[in-house]
């Protein structure tokens, strides 16, 4: 099993006494303003376990019930893929790197143009994901805009992406009713009748709250379903700064784990202990226009404080990084990816979205730009390892026997022996003269990326999903990718 990249670095932008003020704060807010529209369940539930609703109709959360519930939630769980070989364990102190998103539009490398995002993009960024070892979850990053009807978008996601990769797989899920009547398609992708509730390999990204501070009753409803069967969930909210959370960072921080925590609550009430990712997603606003940014400064410390939060409370947490404004893998995206990935990665959260492949603040989507994220992605799991300090890497003796002998290190054992374990080497970012540049083409990286997109998406076409399996789903869904697209699963 994958167990991620232990961090053996981290970056620390909030205290001790920072981290018990913020969630003090948010205990504040949850026992004395409490969360607006709360489903019924929910509500019943949260009300003979001591909640109360005053006459506004909102949820108040004890602190002591706050309490109790981070004593009991799950501290740890499998994320299983539908192979083995790519399951991976959801904890903090570890970093593992997830796709993600919502974009509706994809980034033709060819025109510089955009275009909707379809059905067959899902499918292409599956297979591409598949490949790339440094995403371990594939959570969909683009909507089949292609499709209307509600359940048929949410059961060909579900396809598009277990039939393009056997890694974990996430999306979001219109509404609760649709959770049951999607299990026979997660059974038979699992192999046969309840067997998806063994190894659940798909998780639901719900977002549970709309801020600030009231429950998304759609989305809550879709959690519920989850939790009755056996699917684990990413319970997510997404305050921006200066527009639906306070300017102020802390403030921000503060109502986020506020709403985090009213989630986590809930859940572990109605089931205690169910595999659950606390999706503590602070975000900014520009605010000269008031629309989300996913680049700067300011995302990078909120995404690495809300990490930070959530190894507080020892519960998986997941946050969004990579999330560039630029609308191409160019060298604003670089500089707004490296800033807000780095420092997430270092949080000690463990799980990091929209690591690869989002442009255009999570509007758009590119094949060129999730390659080049793989690429940096293998630098940020180094730095995450950070140095190992002991008396044999210290290298005295080595250092004094060159010194004495060849006066370099290049024919050293101890290089040869740490040249693939201490040093990562990129695939597609350049480190040619530039005269051997020039010789070779002179290729950027998104002309390099381009080139490895086209011979992934030309050669690696799986289904992962065998012949009499398909026959059966197709029989009881309506898909909309069609078979001929597909080869048989080996």
């Amino acid at each position: 099993m994958n167990k991620g990249t232990a961090l053996g670095a981290s970056f620390q932008p909030l205290s001790s006494s920072d981290m018990q003020r913020i969630h003090s704060a948010a205990l504040d807010l949850l026992e004395d303003v409490g969360m607006a529209s709360a489903t019924d369940r929910v509500l019943g539930k949260a009300v003979e376990n001591g909640c109360t609703q005053n006459d506004a109709g909102r949820l108040k959360f004890p602190r002591s019930l706050v309490e109790d519930t981070l004593a009991r939630a799950a501290k740890k769980f499998v994320v299983h893929g539908r192979d083995m070989a790519f399951d991976f364990e959801a904890r903090n102190g570890s970093v593992n790197f997830c796709t993600g998103g919502a974009a509706v539009k994809m980034l033709n490398s060819t025109t510089r143009r955009y275009r909707a995002s379809t059905l067959r993009d899902l499918y292409d960024l599956a297979r591409l994901a598949d490949t790339l070892e440094n995403i371990q979850w594939f959570a969909r990053p683009v909507v089949a805009t292609d499709i209307e009807d509600v359940f048929e978008l949410d059961a060909n996601t579900i396809y598009a992406c277990a039939a393009g990769t056997k890694k974990h797989i996430a999306t979001s899920i219109s509404l609760g009713d649709h959770v049951e009547r999607l299990m026979p398609m997660l059974d038979a992708l699992a192999g046969g009748d309840g067997e998806f509730a063994k190894r659940p390999f798909c998780t639901v990204h719900a977002t549970t709250v709309v801020s600030p501070m009231a429950f998304a009753p759609d989305n809550l409803d879709v959690a519920c379903a989850a939790l009755d069967v056996g699917m684990p969930i990413h319970c997510q909210t997404g305050p921006q700064a200066g527009a639906t959370a306070p300017a102020a960072l802390a403030g921000t921080l503060a109502q986020v784990c506020a709403e985090g925590l009213a989630s986590l609550t809930v859940i572990n009430l109605l089931k205690p202990g169910h595999p659950v990712v606390l999706g503590n997603w602070a975000f900014v606003s520009d605010l000269r226009t008031g629309a989300f940014s996913g680049g700067g400064g300011e995302q990078a410390l909120l995404g690495a404080a809300s990490g930070q939060m959530s190894a507080f409370y020892g519960i998986p947490g997941g946050m969004g990084a990579g999330m560039s404004d630029s609308k191409l893998p160019d060298n604003q995206a670089g500089f707004e990816k490296g800033l807000t990935m780095v420092l997430a990665a270092l949080s000690g959260a463990g799980l990091v979205y929209e690591s690869a492949g989002m442009l255009a603040s999570l509007l758009g989507c590119s094949f060129e730009a999730m390659i080049i994220d793989d690429d940096m992605l293998s630098s940020i799991r180094r730095i995450a390892r950070g140095i190992e300090v002991s008396d044999e890497t210290l290298s005295v003796d080595i250092i004094a026997d060159a010194i004495a002998g060849p006066g370099h290190f290049l024919g050293e054992p101890q290089t040869m022996q740490l040249m693939e374990t201490e040093f990562v080497y990129p695939r597609h970012a350049d480190r040619l003269s530039p005269e051997d540049w020039m010789k070779a083409g002179a290729k950027d990286i998104w002309d390099k990326a381009a080139d490895r997109a086209r011979d992934i998406l030309r050669d690696h076409c799986p289904s992962h999903i065998p012949p009499d399996i398909d026959a059966e789903i197709r029989n009881s869904f309506t898909l909309h990718l069609p078979p001929h697209w597909l080869k048989d699963a080996s």
